[in-house]
C-alpha cells in the first residue's frame, strides 16, 4: 500500500479523497492555486505545494507542476478527483512513465473512453446501441448547422472532452446551433485544453441513469447498481439518486451488464461510470463513458456500505476486488443535493464572494465512515471562507441516507432547512421547491423537469409551503421571547419599562412598498420551557395567501437562543427546523424567516405601531433602465459596443466570465450606447454598470 498520495485537485473531492487517506493511514499531499491558499482541502492535508495563480490552466490543468510537487514530496501515487486532469490520457501516461501510479484507470482505457467521440465509435463496434449523430470534430459554424440539419433538430452540440455539463449546448434552430458551437469550442478550450466538438440527435424527454462500475488488475469487474441524475437545469445535475425510481430490475441488470462489458472491452481498472439515456419504455441507449470518480458517488457508496475512494486506491496499488457481483448489497435509499453557489431568483447566476456564516446541518454520516441512515455533508469551505470566481460553483454535497424513498426526501428537506449560507447566495431555496414538487415525490420526471416546470425563471412565489402561516407564528414567537429580555434589563426609568404585550401585528413585506399585516395572539408563554401559543389572523385589508381561512393557532416550543441563525423545536407537536434572522439591508427591525425553501421578511409590532407603520412613504429605488448591470461577480472579458454604436434587440452588448462559464448579455431593446463604463479585464461586482444607454 501507498504512504503517500498526492491529490490532484481542489475543493470537497480534494478534502473527500484525504479523508479516506486518512483511514487508510496514507499521507496526503495537497496542491493550490494562489486563489486557494487559504482552503480547506490544503488545511486538511498532511503537506501542500504551491501551483501558481488562480487560473486553472496555471495551476491546477498543469501537469510539469503537479508532477514535480508528487517527486518534491515524495508521493508515490496521484489522485486526479473529477475534472481538470482526472480524464486526460497524456496526464496519466505521464504519470505512469515518471515511476508513479494513477489512481484511476489505465491510460488506453482514458485514450477509448474518456474521449466522447472514440467511445461512440468502440461503443458501435461493441453492438451497443447509440443514439445517432455526427462522431467526427466538426470544423466551423457553417459546418455544424449543416450538420444539425442532416441529423434534424433538437442536436446537442458537445465538447469532446466534456464533462460537468461545461462545453455542452442543446440546439433547436440554425440560430442556436451557430451561436451554441462558438460557445461551446470557447468553453472546451478554457476548461479542457482541448476545442474538439461534436454533435448528436437530442433525445426529447430522456432519463438521464447511469452505472458504476469498478474493475481490477486482474480482469475482474463488476457494476455497483444505478444513479437517476434526471433532475438537471443546463445538463448540470442537481439532484442525484440511488437506485431509480423508474426502472425495473431486468432492466437494471441489463444496465449493468452491459456496463461491465463495456468496461472490459477496455481492460478497465478503477472506478468509472458508464451512462445512458432511457426511453419511456426502458430501452436505453450508451451516452458515455466518464473513466473517473464522479460527483454524485456518495449515493452509491451509501446503498452499498462500500468506499469508492478507498476502492480506487487499493485496486491502483495492485490488490483485486474483495467481494464477487452477487455479494454487492443495495440496502435504502440515498439522495444528494448539490449546494452551488449561484442565484436561483436571478436566473442562476453565479454568485462568489466571502461566506460570511456557513453552518452545514448536523451529520451523522461521514464521507469514509460506516454509518448508515443518516445526513452527510461533503465539502470543501468553511465558515469565513472565499467562493473563488476562477473554479466551478459548487459549495457542498449534501447526502441523506434513508429506509426507503420517501424517508430520503423528508430527511432531505429538513437537512436543507439546516443548511446556513450567508454572504453569498445559494440554490437551496430551489431544491426545497424541487423536492416538494408533486412529480418529484412520484418520481415521474425526465430531463426536462426543470425546463417544464421553471421554463419562465424560479420565482419566490414557486417555492410551495403547506403552512405558510406557521413561517409569521414563529416570527411572533421570535419577538416575544426578545421581549420577555428586554423587559428584564435592569436601569430602565420609572414609568418607561418595558411592557410585554399580548397582541402584536406581522407586518409582511412583499416587496416595492407593498404588505400584509396579520394579527397575532401571543399567550400562555412560558419563558423557561421556550412555550408559547401563538395566533394568527387576517385583517383582509391587503389581501394574499397568508392568514385566509380565519384564525390559525400554533404551539410552539423551542429553546433555541435569540442569536442562533437555526432554530429547533416542535409546532403542534411536530418537529421543526427553521433559519430566522433580524435585520435586513432594507429593514433593520424585520426578522427574516426560512423555512421548506419559502423565506418571509415581517416585522413584528405593537398595534399602534402598526398603525403609523402604514402611514410610511415609500421610498422607490433607483431608475437603473439606462444601464447595463453586471448580473454576477465576474470577469468581463469582452465588450462588443462602442459609445454612439446603435444596438438592435437580440445584439450582443457583453461577455462575462464567471465559474468557467461563458455569460452573454444582450440588448432587450433598441438603443443607442452614450457611455462604456467597464473595462475588458476587469473583475466585476454584482450590479456594476458597464454599459450606460442614451
Amino acid at each position: 500500500m501507498f504512504k503517500k498520495i498526492l491529490i490532484a485537485n481542489r475543493g470537497e473531492i480534494a478534502c473527500r479523497v484525504i479523508k479516506t487517506a486518512r483511514k487508510m493511514g496514507i499521507k496526503t499531499v495537497a496542491v493550490y492555486s494562489e486563489a486557494d491558499k487559504d482552503a480547506r482541502h490544503v488545511e486538511l492535508a498532511d503537506e501542500a505545494v504551491l501551483l501558481g495563480p488562480a487560473p486553472s490552466r496555471e495551476s491546477y490543468l498543469v501537469a510539469d507542476k503537479i508532477l514535480a510537487a508528487a517527486k518534491q514530496t515524495g508521493a508515490e501515487a496521484i489522485h486526479p478527483g473529477y475534472g481538470f486532469l482526472s480524464e486526460n490520457e497524456d496526464f496519466a501516461r505521464r504519470v505512469e512513465e515518471e515511476g508513479l501510479v494513477f489512481i484511476g484507470p489505465k491510460h488506453y482505457s482514458i485514450a477509448a473512453m474518456g474521449d466522447k467521440i472514440a467511445s461512440k465509435k468502440l461503443a458501435g463496434e461493441a453492438r451497443v446501441n447509440t443514439i445517432p449523430g455526427h462522431n467526427q470534430p466538426i470544423e466551423s459554424p457553417d459546418e455544424a448547422v449543416a450538420i444539425a440539419n442532416r441529423i434534424g433538430y433538437p442536436v446537442m452540440i458537445k465538447a469532446s472532452a466534456g464533462g460537468g455539463g461545461k462545453g455542452l449546448r442543446v440546439a433547436f434552430n440554425d440560430k442556436d446551433c451557430h451561436d451554441g458551437f462558438t460557445s461551446c469550442r470557447n468553453e472546451a478550450r478554457a476548461s479542457f485544453g482541448d476545442d474538439r466538438v461534436f454533435m448528436e440527435k437530442f433525445v426529447e424527454s430522456p432519463r438521464h441513469i447511469e452505472i458504476q462500475v469498478l474493475g481490477d488488475a486482474q480482469g475482474n469487474v463488476v457494476y455497483l447498481w444505478e444513479r437517476e441524475c434526471s433532475i438537471q437545469r443546463r445538463h448540470q445535475k442537481v439532484i442525484e439518486e440511488a437506485p431509480s425510481p423508474f426502472i425495473s430490475e431486468a432492466t437494471r441488470r441489463a444496465m449493468g451488464e452491459q456496463a461491465v462489458a463495456l468496461a472490459r472491452a477496455v481492460r478497465y481498472q478503477s472506478a468509472g461510470t458508464v451512462e445512458f439515456v432511457v426511453g419511456k419504455d426502458q430501452s436505453f441507449y450508451f451516452l458515455e463513458m466518464n473513466t473517473r470518480l464522479q460527483v454524485e458517488h456518495p449515493v452509491t457508496e451509501c446503498i452499498t456500505g462500500l468506499d469508492l475512494v478507498e476502492l480506487m486506491i487499493r485496486v491502483a496499488a495492485g490488490e483485486p476486488l474483495p467481494f464477487k457481483q452477487e455479494e454487492i448489497r443495495r440496502e435504502g435509499w440515498a439522495i444528494e443535493c448539490r449546494i452551488n453557489a449561484e442565484d436561483p431568483f436571478r436566473n442562476f447566476l453565479p454568485s462568489t464572494g466571502r461566506l460570511v456564516k456557513y453552518q452545514p446541518p448536523e451529520t451523522s454520516m461521514e464521507a469514509a465512515g460506516d454509518e448508515r441512515f443518516g445526513v452527510r455533508v461533503d465539502t470543501g469551505v468553511f465558515d469565513g471562507g472565499e467562493i473563488p470566481m476562477f473554479y466551478d460553483s459548487m459549495i457542498a454535497k449534501l447526502i441523506v441516507h434513508g429506509r426507503d424513498r420517501d424517508d430520503a426526501i423528508a430527511k432531505m428537506r429538513e437537512a436543507l432547512n439546516g443548511f446556513v449560507i450567508r454572504g453569498i447566495s445559494s440554490n437551496i431555496p430551489f431544491q426545497s421547491a424541487l423536492l416538494a414538487h408533486p412529480d418529484f415525490r412520484s418520481g415521474d420526471f425526465n430531463t426536462g423537469f426543470i425546463a417544464q416546470h421553471y421554463g419562465g425563471g424560479f420565482h419566490a412565489e414557486d417555492v410551495p409551503h403547506d403552512d405558510p402561516d406557521f413561517l409569521v407564528a414563529l416570527a411572533g414567537f421570535i419577538r416575544r421571547k426578545a421581549r420577555e429580555r428586554e423587559a428584564g434589563i435592569t436601569g430602565q426609568l420609572p414609568g418607561h419599562e418595558v411592557r410585554i404585550e399580548h397582541d402584536y401585528v406581522a407586518v409582511v413585506s412583499e416587496g416595492q412598498g407593498r404588505f400584509r399585516r396579520y394579527p397575532l395572539n401571543i399567550t400562555e408563554y412560558v419563558g423557561a420551557q421556550g412555550e408559547a401559543l401563538i395566533q394568527v389572523g387576517a385583517d383582509g385589508t391587503e389581501g394574499g395567501d397568508i392568514g385566509r381561512g380565519g384564525v390559525k393557532s400554533y404551539r410552539i416550543v423551542s429553546t433555541s437562543r435569540l442569536n442562533d441563525t437555526r432554530l429547533f423545536g416542535t409546532v403542534n407537536g411536530q418537529p421543526f427546523v427553521a433559519q430566522a434572522e433580524r435585520g435586513t439591508p432594507r429593514a433593520p427591525l424585520a426578522y427574516r424567516i426560512q423555512h421548506n425553501g419559502r423565506a418571509i421578511e415581517v416585522t413584528v409590532l405593537s398595534p399602534r405601531a402598526a398603525e403609523l407603520h402604514r402611514l410610511m412613504p415609500y421610498k422607490a429605488p433607483p431608475d437603473t433602465s439606462k444601464l447595463l448591470l453586471s448580473p454576477m461577480p465576474g470577469l468581463l472579458v469582452h465588450v462588443a459596443v462602442q459609445p454612439g454604436q446603435l444596438v438592435q434587440a437580440g445584439e450582443r452588448l457583453a461577455v462575462i466570465e464567471a465559474m468557467k462559464m461563458e455569460n452573454i448579455l444582450t440588448a432587450t431593446q433598441d438603443v443607442k450606447v452614450a457611455e462604456v463604463l467597464a473595462k475588458v479585464g476587469e473583475s466585476l461586482a454584482v450590479d456594476q454598470p458597464i454599459v450606460r444607454f442614451e
